[in-house]
């Protein structure tokens, strides 16, 4: 006889009462606050003050972008716009107490956690935007927080349970210690609590009594345990914030992993739990685990928190020995998404920096996929839940098991105007998901574990249905075992034959059906083939043509920049060269005269010198014939200066001539190259071309393949059906295969021929 425990963490039992709980459940969208940061004197003298945060009414802020951010440039550039507004659940301006911020936000979450429900609480912003004073506060101003301690200890009062051998376990479940595991949880707590003898504690001031909406006396004689625990996320790895530190710098400190408790629920193993009893230990425990947190300071923040560190709390509901109800509410300070060019960080902040950015980013990535998942539901997205620690631990609350609100803090500096900005459009998609919060919570007790770890029932009954699932087909047939008579050996022998032709008859049945499997597979594959050689050789037709005309039109584009150049350059040669037709005209009538002088004056010369060779002696004419040869000889000169400047003239056309032939040869050079690199191109295309001829025989050769095969399988079937029996035997209803055998047994004879024969193979073995 198998015994079966059943707790309620199982998957099918939890599937089951969650979908009883979907039909009461209502739907909003996530709360989403925004808590402006007042200015600091440095900020002021620093001119940060530029009106950029502008708070319109109690739920819409405005943001006008600075003169010298990357918004006012873009929108100068006429990208984008200089004035943005958001909504807000509600907006909390700069002199906003902390108190009224825990009475208008956190109160109603506070009192579904006192009720049983989940709750978790996330700040998020810019560095330096203030977040880790809303969440934790100081000694004289506390934040939420401590606000959250001291009214689940003000709802416990007198009913606090002093015992510590009930645990938090996995996610959702309780679990049961020993004395010795007791002793151990209370010296860990003592070890925690004596390193204060050292260090100053600052106990919590200014809390109020509050009144809350859970009202304490339906509780009954109920006692309540709180544990809290404390980790931070510091480059992708989790730590653990209530471990004593290393005293050696050199050592690592352990990281933690997160795991799965086998229900889709996310939780850090190994995490050290410690229960609490008053507000001041729960001081203690908060001050030690942010003396361990990492931090480090940047040009924007003197004490810039380095990593995601989250605060748990859970809440025991304890009836005599029976946990009845378990409750979780989370507070989460995530480290500020910052530039590292502002902040100035390098070496060991910059890894910081880009781990943090990353995280957040797919923070933003799995909003935004859960508001276009809700609002889109025919186009499904993945939600990257796993790729970071913080949203795969987020991802219960995100996904129905509890309600989330994020608190947006920001700063009203002009030189963070951009990051800013980011921070608000993260928060106006994250206001639009919508979460499916149970009207009442789920009547269920939960998994309650012993110090072995194995599951313990401590109230309800067994679920005969779901002790049904987890039976074995086997262990059901085991259940209604009985004595069987003995069967004659002929009896036997012909059951066995019957089996064994049923058994023949469905073999080949299978076998035709894999071979119709198989044919059909294949006819698909080919289907797929050419239909994708198809595909392959349109797109290879349509590249040869894209790249014909690209080369005819990088062709044509080369001959209209050689005419255009062989243009712009004669054009540049004429406007250089160029002389007025009447200029032309009268210099060549001017070169035609200066000619006909030059040949008179030639003839003129040799007169002379013969007429003064023969009258040498004539002393009388011989002082005009010099002046005339002096006259003369000046006209040789001039004509002959005008000669060399026509001379010179010429040249420089000539030379023009020149280069001009030599550049119509640089441009049919040019011509040769690219006529060359069309062949190229035009040989690439052939190459193509037979590749996909190669394809089309090698898929012509695959068809025959298959049609060869289509005959065996027709050959098989016929020889299949000659084989087969005259009288098939019919198909049955697939059923499970014990079931078959079990009816095929039991059928030709009665239940006393089946005691007989399970007493025949009882005694067989024996």
């Amino acid at each position: 006889m198998h015994i079966y425990m059943l707790c309620l963490s199982d998957p099918h039992l939890r599937a089951h009462h969650q979908g009883e709980a979907a039909c009461g459940a209502e739907q909003q969208t996530m709360k989403v606050y925004l808590r402006v940061r007042p200015f600091s004197k440095e900020e002021l003298s620093d001119n940060e003050d530029q009106e950029c945060v502008v708070i319109e009414n109690g739920q819409m802020a405005a943001l006008y972008a600075p003169k010298g951010s990357s918004t006012m440039k873009s929108s100068e550039k006429g990208v984008g716009v200089s004035l943005h507004k958001f909504s807000f659940s509600q907006i909390f301006g700069p002199e906003t107490t902390q108190a009224e911020l825990f009475e208008d936000t956190v109160k109603s979450q506070m009192s579904e956690f006192l009720e049983g429900e989940n709750a978790l609480i996330f700040s998020y912003g810019v560095t330096n935007a203030g977040k880790t004073f809303t969440i934790q506060g100081t000694s004289k101003e506390p934040g939420i927080l401590p606000r959250v301690l001291d009214a689940t200890f003000q709802y416990i009062g007198g009913r606090q349970y002093e015992g510590m051998d009930v645990k938090p376990h996995l996610r959702n479940d309780a679990q049961y210690l020993d004395p010795d595991q007791v002793k151990w949880e209370s010296n860990a707590k003592a070890a925690i609590f004596a390193s204060f003898k050292e260090v100053v504690y600052r106990a919590w001031s200014s809390l109020s009594p509050l009144e809350l909406a859970s009202n304490p006396e339906k509780a009954g004689h109920s006692q309540f345990a709180l544990w809290v625990a404390f980790f931070e996320i510091y480059n992708e790895c989790v730590y653990d914030l209530l471990r004593p530190s290393l005293s050696s710098k050199s050592k690592k400190r352990a990281a933690l992993r997160v795991c799965d408790d086998g229900v889709g629920n996310a939780y850090v193993k190994d995490l050290r739990w410690i229960n609490i009893q008053n507000l001041g230990e729960a001081s203690k425990l908060l001050q030690f685990g942010n003396k361990n947190r990492s931090a480090a300071a940047t040009k924007m923040n003197q004490s810039s928190s380095r990593s995601h560190s989250i605060f748990t709390m859970k809440l025991l509901k304890i009836d005599g020995s029976t946990v009845e109800r378990l409750s979780e509410f989370s507070l989460c300070d995530l480290a500020g998404s910052e530039r590292c060019n502002k902040t100035k960080t390098f070496g060991e902040r910059l890894k910081e920096a880009g781990n943090i950015n990353n995280s957040l980013l797919i923070l933003g990535k799995c909003i935004t996929a859960l508001r276009n998942n809700q609002t889109d539901r025919m186009k499904r997205s993945y939600i990257p839940f796993r790729e970071s620690k913080l949203t795969k631990l987020f991802q219960t609350f995100f996904c129905g098991k509890g309600r989330a609100s994020m608190i947006v803090n920001i700063n009203q500096c002009a030189s963070t105007y951009d990051e800013t900005l980011h921070v608000m459009k993260f928060s106006a998609v994250a206001k639009q998901v919508v979460q499916v919060i149970p009207d009442k919570p789920l009547e269920c007790l939960p998994c309650v574990v012993g110090p072995n770890g194995k599951p313990l029932m401590r109230r309800g009954a067994i679920d005969s249905q779901a002790l049904e699932s987890y039976l074995s087909e086997e262990e059901l047939l085991s259940d209604n075992e009985a004595d069987m008579s003995l069967l004659p050996q002929n009896e036997l022998a012909s059951m066995v034959e019957s089996l064994r032709t049923k058994l023949l008859a469905e073999r080949r049945r299978n076998l035709v059906q894999e071979m119709e499997i198989r044919k059909e597979m294949g006819d698909a594959m080919l289907q797929q083939l050419m239909e994708s050689e198809e595909l392959r050789s349109r797109q290879i037709e349509e590249l040869k043509e894209s790249y014909q005309e690209k080369l005819e039109n990088t062709f044509e584009m080369y001959k209209d920049a050689i005419k255009e150049h062989a243009y712009q350059c004669a054009m540049s040669s004429l406007e250089d060269d160029y002389v007025p037709l009447d200029e032309f005209i009268a210099e060549q009538e001017k070169v035609e005269a200066l000619r006909r002088k030059l040949s008179q004056l030639e003839t003129f010369s040799c007169g002379t010198r013969v007429s003064a060779d023969a009258t040498a002696d004539a002393t009388c004419q011989t002082q005009p014939t010099k002046e005339t040869e002096g006259a003369g000889d000046d006209r040789f000169k001039r004509l002959y200066k005008e000669k060399c400047a026509i001379q010179r003239m010429c040249e420089d056309k000539q030379e023009l001539i020149v280069s001009l032939e030599r550049r119509l040869m640089e441009l049919s050079e040019t011509l040769k190259k690219v006529r060359g690199g069309f062949l190229e191109k035009a040989a690439e295309l052939d190459v193509v071309q037979r590749k996909a001829d190669d394809q089309t025989k090698s898929l012509e050769e695959s068809l025959c393949h298959n049609l060869e095969k289509d005959k065996v399988i027709a050959a098989l079937k016929a020889e299949i059906s000659k084989l087969s029996p005259e009288s098939p035997v019919q198909p049955k209803t697939k059923r499970g295969l014990l079931a078959n055998i079990r009816e095929a047994v039991t059928s030709p004879r009665k239940i006393t021929s089946g005691r007989t024969l399970r007493k025949t193979i009882r005694a067989v073995n024996h």
